[in-house]
C-alpha cells in the first residue's frame, strides 16, 4: 500500500500549509529544490504530463450513442482541427517508443480504403459540417505511403472533411522519403505545411539512432522540397542522442540558419525501458545518452545561440524562421479545441467528450466495415477541462498569468502566487509586469512545472491530490 505523501484534509486551505502539509519526497517534486543552479538541479527528476483530471470512464454500451448524439449536434462557431494517423514506417528508429508496423503495400491499400472509408461516415452530419482550421496527418510515418495511397487520402480530406480556406494541412516525413514522385504528389493535393524528423544533420549520430540519410543529402533535400515554394517546411531536431557531443549540437543548430526550413522543434531524448536503443547502450553497443545535466546544457546552449538571431521562440520548444510558419496545429491542440480523430491508434476530442481509437489494426479495419466508429475509450470532459488547458496553454508559451485564471475560473487559484515566488527565488521564472516568465531554466523544467501547478489547483480547488499525477518521471 502507498504511503501518503499528502496529509492535507478538505478543501478551502491555503496552497501554502497544502505545501507545508508535505513529505519531503512530493514536496521536492512540486516544488523542486533549493540551488544556485536551476537549470541542473531544479528538481530530482523530469516528469511525464499527468495532468488531465479524468473524467467519467463511459460504459462501453454507450460509445457509439454518444459518437452518434455528437454528430447530430449543431456546429459551433469556433476552431477545429482533425489528427489522422498513419501506422506504417519503412524502418524503426532505435529511439522510437512509438512503432506500431512495418511498411507493406497490401496492407497499406487495405488500410487507406478503411481510413477513407472512416472519413465518409458523418460527413455531412451537423457536428462535421464546421470547417476545419488545421488537419495534421502523422504517424507513424505518412510519407512511407505509397504516391497513389497519400493522393487517395488528400482528396478523400478535402472532399469529405469541410476545410477552411487557409487550412493549415500538415504531412509528417523522414528526410528519405523526400524525393519528387511524393512531394509532387503531396503539395498538388493540398499539403501546404510538412514537418520532417532530422533529429540530427550529423551523419555518424543518425546512422547510429538508425536513421538512413547522411548531412549532404538532408541539406539537398530540404532544398529541394523548399524549392517548391508551395509548403512550410519544419524540422525536429533532438538533443541528448548518443555520439551528440555539445559540438555537435552546435552544428546541428547552426546549420539551422542557412537550412531551408521555415521553423523547427527542439526536443529532448526520452530512453524508453523496452526501446532498442536502451537495448544498445546496455549491451554497450552505443554508448550512454545524454543525462539531464547534459540535456540541459544542450537545451541553454541552443537557447543562447537562438536568441541572438532573428528567429520568434513561439513556444518552450518551437521556433518559426519565417513568418510562413503558423504552428496552427499545435497551438490549437494545447489550447483544447475539437480534435476529430481518424485512422487506428488516433486520440481526439468532440463534444463533451475525449476519444481513442482502436490501434490494431485488424480490428480498425473490422470495425470500420461494420460501419461503426472504431472507439475504444470514451471519457466524459471533466468540468476543469477548460482550466487545465488553459494552464497547460501558457506554460507551453512560456508564461503563467494567474490573475488572468483567477478572474476567468476561480479565486482561489491566485493562491499560485506562493509556489511561484518559491520558483522566483529557485530561478526558474521571473516577474514581468502581472505575470510571470518561465527562463531559460524554467523551460528547460516547463512540464515539470505544467505538472506541479496543475496538482496545486486540484488540491486546491478539490482538497485532493492525485497518485496518478504524483509518480509519473520521464524516462532516460
Amino acid at each position: 500500500m502507498r504511503k501518503a505523501l499528502y496529509t492535507g484534509q478538505g478543501r478551502g486551505g491555503s496552497l501554502q500549509a497544502i505545501l507545508a502539509a508535505m513529505e519531503p519526497e512530493l514536496y521536492s517534486l512540486v516544488v523542486g529544490c533549493q540551488t544556485d543552479q536551476p537549470l541542473y538541479e531544479a528538481f530530482p527528476a523530469k516528469r511525464v504530463l499527468h495532468g488531465d483530471i479524468r473524467g467519467a470512464m463511459l460504459p462501453k454500451g454507450e460509445w457509439v450513442r454518444r459518437w452518434q448524439s455528437v454528430l447530430q449536434q449543431p456546429g459551433l462557431n469556433e476552431k477545429r482541427a482533425a489528427y489522422i494517423h498513419i501506422p506504417f514506417c519503412q524502418s524503426k528508429c532505435l529511439y522510437c517508443g512509438f512503432f506500431q508496423n512495418y511498411s507493406q503495400l497490401e496492407l497499406e491499400n487495405a488500410y487507406i480504403d478503411r481510413l477513407i472509408a472512416e472519413l465518409k461516415l458523418g460527413a455531412g452530419s451537423p457536428y462535421l459540417s464546421v470547417p476545419v482550421n488545421a488537419v495534421f496527418i502523422g504517424g507513424g510515418t505518412p510519407s512511407s505511403l505509397s504516391p497513389a495511397n497519400a493522393g487517395r487520402l488528400l482528396k478523400a480530406i478535402r472532399t469529405y472533411l469541410p476545410l477552411t480556406n487557409d487550412c493549415e494541412l500538415t504531412w509528417e516525413s523522414r528526410v528519405h522519403d523526400l524525393v519528387p514522385a511524393k512531394m509532387e504528389n503531396w503539395l498538388e493535393n493540398g499539403v501546404n505545411r510538412v514537418s520532417i524528423g532530422v533529429q540530427s544533420f550529423n551523419t555518424k549520430v543518425r546512422q547510429a539512432a538508425g536513421r538512413l540519410d547522411n548531412r549532404e543529402a538532408i541539406l539537398e533535400r530540404l532544398a529541394a522540397l523548399s524549392g517548391y515554394n508551395q509548403a512550410t517546411v519544419i524540422i525536429d531536431l533532438i538533443y541528448g542522442l548518443p555520439y551528440q557531443t555539445h559540438q555537435v549540437w552546435l552544428d546541428d543548430i547552426a546549420l539551422l540558419k542557412t537550412a531551408a526550413v521555415d521553423g523547427w522543434d527542439l526536443y529532448q531524448l526520452n530512453v524508453y525501458e523496452n526501446s532498442a536503443l536502451k537495448k544498445e547502450m546496455d549491451a554497450g553497443r552505443l554508448p550512454a545518452a545524454a543525462n539531464v545535466r547534459e540535456k540541459a546544457e544542450l537545451f541553454a546552449a541552443a537557447h543562447h545561440v537562438l536568441s541572438g538571431w532573428p528567429v520568434a521562440q513561439i513556444s518552450v520548444c518551437h521556433w518559426a524562421k519565417t513568418s510562413r510558419e503558423r504552428n496552427m496545429y499545435n497551438i490549437m491542440a494545447q489550447q483544447g479545441h475539437t480534435m476529430l480523430p481518424f485512422g487506428a491508434g488516433a486520440g481526439g476530442k468532440a463534444g463533451d467528450f475525449s476519444i481513442m481509437q482502436e490501434q490494431d489494426i485488424k480490428r480498425y479495419m473490422q470495425r470500420i466495415d461494420s460501419g461503426e466508429k472504431p472507439i475504444i475509450m470514451m471519457t466524459a470532459s471533466p468540468a476543469s477541462a477548460n482550466l487545465h488547458d488553459a494552464v497547460k496553454n501558457q506554460i507551453k508559451l512560456g508564461y503563467l498569468d494567474i490573475n488572468q485564471l483567477a478572474a476567468e475560473f476561480d479565486p482561489r487559484i491566485g493562491e499560485l502566487e506562493a509556489l511561484l515566488a518559491l520558483w522566483e527565488k529557485n530561478g526558474l521564472v521571473t516577474w514581468e509586469s502581472r505575470i510571470v516568465r518561465l527562463t531559460v531554466a524554467g523551460q528547460f523544467w516547463y512540464v515539470n512545472l505544467m505538472q506541479s501547478v496543475l496538482e496545486c489547483i486540484n488540491a486546491l480547488l478539490h482538497g485532493a491530490w492525485s497518485w496518478e499525477m504524483q509518480q509519473g518521471v520521464v524516462p532516460g
